[in-house]
């Protein structure tokens, strides 16, 4: 007698049929979603919290710039600001050179460019 696939799934599937399942209990309806947070927590504090800190303090730099800081743009253009207003900055990049740009394309500050190259100075030094 030859058995085929299909007969072979139909008699093992009906094992079962006579049994009641066990009722679920509530540990196995937490259990599977530890790890899903466990997840977003790491996520939350190694990925969206500091982005939104470092977010933070560059709102907090845009507000108080004033004449006179050298700031790094966007693009990597290096300049200092001669004027401000409220949507736009005037960058001097070079003597009697002046771009006027958004004031939201401003990236940072250029002293923490000098801050950062002197400090990788003196660790390539010692």
């Amino acid at each position: 007698m030859k058995l085929g696939l299909s007969t072979l799934f139909f008699i093992f599937s009906n094992w079962g049929l006579g049994q009641t399942p066990a009722a679920p209990t509530a540990r196995e309806g937490v259990t599977p979603f530890i790890p899903l947070l466990l997840i977003f927590g790491v996520f939350y504090f190694l990925i969206l919290r500091p982005q939104q800190r470092k977010q933070k303090d560059l709102q907090k730099f845009l507000s108080e710039m004033k004449r006179g800081d050298r700031v790094i743009t966007q693009s990597g253009i290096i300049g200092t600001i001669k004027t401000v207003s409220d949507q736009f900055v005037t960058l001097e990049v070079d003597e009697n050179v002046h771009l006027k740009i958004l004031k939201n394309q401003i990236a940072e500050s250029a002293t923490t460019l000098k801050e950062n190259k002197l400090a990788t100075t003196k660790e390539a030094t010692v």
